[in-house]
């Protein structure tokens, strides 16, 4: 545990400042799906939820959520929580201020609009220039770009490859 402390604060401080695209939040949302199923279209009290299948593909400014089955929940405020499934799930979305991007990949994610977080589940894989971290279990903050890795053994899953976390940190040049 105090191992992964450690490399938790290593990344905090090897993060810089720069943070997902900004201006992602304030555009729409477009999902495309080969079928989709709507629930309780005339909500007055509840969440509406809505399943996409088949090469489902969310976008939202530079953000991208590609996926096999997509179960999008959205709350009376507009908020929406998708939930990703399939082979592999990819996300992907532009660093704001940077030519470059963060990806992401696992056999599960979740998106979560309100607290604009990203949690990738079942051999998870975030890379974030030429850096990137592996583990059963990856929380991404993308405000902040804080992300927190965490091997199977410590979700307390024995079943899965993935006992260990993975960090590789590219040296950077001096004048960076």
């Amino acid at each position: 545990m105090k191992f992964l402390y450690a490399i938790g604060l290593l990344v905090l401080c090897l993060a810089q400042s720069a943070m997902a695209e900004r201006a992602d939040r304030k555009k729409p949302m477009h999902l495309e799906a080969d079928r989709a199923t709507v629930e309780d279209v005339n909500r007055k009290e509840s969440s509406r939820i809505t399943v996409f299948t088949g090469n489902v593909v969310i976008t939202q400014g530079t953000m991208r959520i590609t996926a096999d089955k997509v179960i999008m929940k959205e709350d009376l405020n507009g908020f929406k929580h998708a939930t990703g499934l399939g082979d592999l799930v990819t996300f992907r979305q532009k660093r704001d201020g940077l030519d470059e991007y963060v990806e992401g990949w696992s056999q599960r994610v979740e998106y979560d609009s309100k607290t604009d977080k990203i949690e990738l589940f079942r051999q998870a894989r975030l890379k974030r220039g030429t850096d990137e971290v592996k583990g059963d279990y990856i929380s991404y903050d993308m405000t902040s770009e804080f992300f927190k890795v965490m091997g199977s053994k410590e979700r307390g899953d024995e079943s899965s490859a993935d006992k260990r976390v993975r960090i590789t940190i590219q040296p950077k040049n001096k004048s960076e």
